[in-house]
């Protein structure tokens, strides 16, 4: 079977002015939301215990100046707040709107605050999508109320704008001491984990610009709050706290957009076991996604993904400091010497090196302190407490520092800090904003709070957890290993129904969207054999074409290395082995190839129910089950993508030429994958099951093969 080129349908490209446009209007109503010219508290209370009444008590603690109302037909004036008993008596259409009313109230009081051109509105109330099929029914209506109204929610805690103090939310942490403005945008799905979020932010010392939580995610979504971050000047990193995405090509723009404007984005996504997924599902109403493809996904998004929930602050917040480290070479001075081995542990864990200080440094820091002679000639370098005093560790640090023995610092600060705390982190600050110096952490081993917020809140990332001060750094450093993909290969499943194509017929297929495979021709049985492979060049491939059978291998299906006298004995005592075990399988022929050797890859495709189709590539042949080398994408892949798929191999170099293999045609191979992506988009849902294994890459400048294929339709064969 052979589909000419003129047959095909490719999808079409995604309207790019639309997609823009539409991200344009999310943002503005996000804008609105965060620095809103007017508000009306939709159901407030004067109770400021109630969840109702506690949005009146910090709108007005935030310093918001502008007009307010509250609207409660049963109310007095509320601490200064002009009360009005309807949306129609209001003065004026408020700029937004926050509903703190049940879920029923809430639709038709969002129909009313549109007909008054309010520009968004947050939805406080759960029931909604997250409950029972009539709060999905709700949530329908809501949306349909709100007509060209933005709403935030439902089911959100809302918005907290730390940076202009406007504070839209209902949540008692709003009550934390401490709060600062910084660099770090939040978007969370849960807005339980926002308020979390912002008081261990705040207990550390780090700063926030303006968090969000996006709830059941009616309208505003996730994406949504990332194109926001991105074009906002007051936000320099992007923090999320995910349960699932319902747009994973919107997603990647918006990340896409947030590189293109130099901030990191750091994710936490919860669903790792069967058991987290279970509970997301509850919580937002939407599906949780398989795991293994959102780690593609943020992969080709080029998100952090912390597997730590402490993480998320960590790293975030090592990344607002804007600073890299050139290389993996740490240096760690310390005067305890067993959080000096918890930070050397953890990074030994994460690829970090620590090499001895050098002799010229050495001398330094005896010139400093006479009697350190011990602790010089390891890393962590150990001054024990000798070394603690405030003038001793500042000139070391400096020493350290300014040094080319390392490429970043960690400072474990012990027991004096309990005492001194201003005199032990003051010199570090002061050392550690001189310009040239590369980046220095500390890890606070006692519980110094004091210190902690001190460092962080004048740029130095501190830690209390040796495993996040390790693993924000190793972000920080350039040339970091990636980790290992625990991948197993898209061919472990049990197949799947639906139409399986013999292999030639599947090869004729990929050829048709510019993959090639060998010199080849078929012969429908033993007596065309010698006919069929006359103009083909020893040595010889023959295989047995069965559509049901996609191991041929297994069952001595093929044979290899043979010449063209050798191929009708070798097809006839294939069949008699084969029809032995398997009487019922039906044999259309044989095809018969030319040989080719090289790299082999292993080139499918997987899906997932929330996030559609991805693309699968490994290593290939016999390796593919027993070296877990896979990595993933999400379609469609373009030539960057795919790039980086090849990039993020455990095999990448054998590509290259590594332990006297070809240097291989890599470029035939990113190209392969890319047109692969196009074959998979093309038949949409109908493909079930796709794969080239091996696809054989040659040497550079000659391309790739694919030397088997399968591929599994659902409905008839185009």
């Amino acid at each position: 079977m052979l589909i000419t080129t003129s047959s095909l349908t490719f999808s079409s490209p995604v309207d790019v002015t639309s997609e823009t446009a539409d991200a344009t209007k999310a943002c503005e109503a996000i804008s609105h939301l965060m620095q809103p010219t007017s508000i009306a508290i939709i159901g407030g209370s004067a109770d400021f215990s109630k969840t109702s009444g506690r949005p009146v008590k910090f709108l007005r603690r935030g310093g918001f100046q502008g007009p307010a109302y509250i609207v409660n037909p049963s109310l007095p004036q509320v601490d200064g707040y002009l009360t009005v008993s309807s949306i129609s008596e209001l003065p004026d259409a408020p700029d937004i709107a926050f509903v703190a009313l049940g879920a029923r109230n809430a639709v038709s009081v969002i129909g009313e605050l549109a007909a008054r051109g309010t520009a968004a509105a947050i939805v406080l109330a759960s029931g909604f999508a997250d409950g029972d099929n009539e709060g999905k029914a709700l949530e329908k209506a809501l949306v349909e109320a709100a007509g060209p109204m933005r709403i935030l929610g439902p089911n959100t805690l809302g918005v907290i704008n730390l940076c202009d103090g406007v504070m839209l939310s209902p949540s008692d942490v709003l009550e934390t001491p401490g709060m600062i403005a910084g660099g770090i945008g939040l978007a969370s799905q849960s807005g339980g984990i926002m308020a979390s979020l912002l008081s261990r932010a705040s207990a550390r010392g780090i700063g926030l610009s303006k968090l969000i939580s996006t709830g059941n995610e009616a309208d505003l979504e996730v994406s949504d709050c990332i194109e926001y971050f991105a074009r906002d000047n007051t936000t320099s990193v992007i923090a999320l706290y995910l349960e699932t995405l319902r747009n994973p090509q919107r997603f990647l723009v918006a990340a896409q957009h947030a590189r293109e404007a130099g901030k990191e984005i750091v994710c936490y996504k919860v669903g790792r076991s069967e058991a987290g997924a279970r509970a997301a599902t509850s919580h937002t109403g939407a599906l949780a996604g398989s795991d293994r493809i959102f780690d593609a996904l943020f992969a080709q998004a080029g998100v952090h993904r912390v597997s730590r929930f402490a993480e998320l602050l960590a790293i975030s917040g090592a990344l607002a400091t804007h600073k890299t480290a050139p290389g993996r070479r740490v240096g760690v001075l310390t005067t305890t010497g067993g959080a000096g081995t918890l930070i050397a542990d953890a990074c030994g864990a994460s690829g970090l090196s620590l090499p001895a200080p050098g002799e010229h440094l050495r001398e330094q820091i005896k010139q400093i302190l006479p009697n350190a002679d011990h602790g010089l000639s390891h890393n962590p370098i150990d001054l024990t407490l000798a070394g603690g005093r405030p003038e001793v560790m500042g000139p070391i640090i400096s020493c350290l520092a300014m040094s080319r023995d390392f490429d970043a610092l960690i400072v474990v600060i012990g027991s004096t800090g309990v005492a001194q705390p201003r005199l032990v982190a003051d010199p570090l600050i002061e050392i550690a904003t001189r310009v040239g110096v590369p980046p220095i952490f500390a890890y606070v081993s006692p519980h110094i709070p004091e210190v902690l917020q001190r460092l962080n809140r004048n740029g130095v990332p501190a830690f209390d957890a040796p495993e996040d001060c390790v693993a924000a750094l190793s972000v920080l450093c350039i040339g970091s290993p990636a980790a290992d993909d625990d991948q197993s290969s898209s061919t472990d499943q049990t197949p799947p129904s639906g139409y399986l194509l013999n292999e030639a017929n599947a090869k004729d297929m990929f050829a048709t969207f510019g993959i090639a495979s060998p010199r080849r021709s078929v012969a429908r049985t033993v007596e065309d054999i010698d006919l069929a492979a006359s103009d083909l060049h020893e040595p010889l491939v023959l295989k047995l074409l069965a559509g049901e059978l996609n191991h041929k291998s297994d069952v001595g299906g093929v044979v290899l290395g043979l010449t063209h006298s050798q191929l009708a004995q070798s097809a006839r005592d294939m069949v008699f082995k084969i029809t032995e075990h398997l009487p019922e399988l039906e044999i259309e022929g044989f095809l018969l190839e030319e040989m080719h050797r090289g790299l082999e890859m292993l080139l499918g495709m997987t899906r997932d129910p929330l996030l559609g189709a991805a693309i699968v590539l490994g290593s290939g042949g016999i390796n593919t089950e027993l070296i877990a080398d896979t990595v993933l994408s999400l379609v469609p892949v373009d030539l960057a993508d795919a790039r980086a798929m090849i990039e993020r191999l455990k095999a990448r170099p054998m590509l290259s030429g590594a332990r006297g293999q070809i240097v291989a045609d890599i470029e035939a191979l990113a190209s392969a994958i890319v047109r692969f992506s196009e074959f998979v988009v093309h038949f949409g849902d109908r493909l079930i099951e796709a794969e080239i294994n091996p696809l054989v890459v040659l040497e550079k400048d000659h391309g790739v093969l694919a030397l088997d294929g399968l591929v599994r339709l659902e409905g008839a064969v185009p």
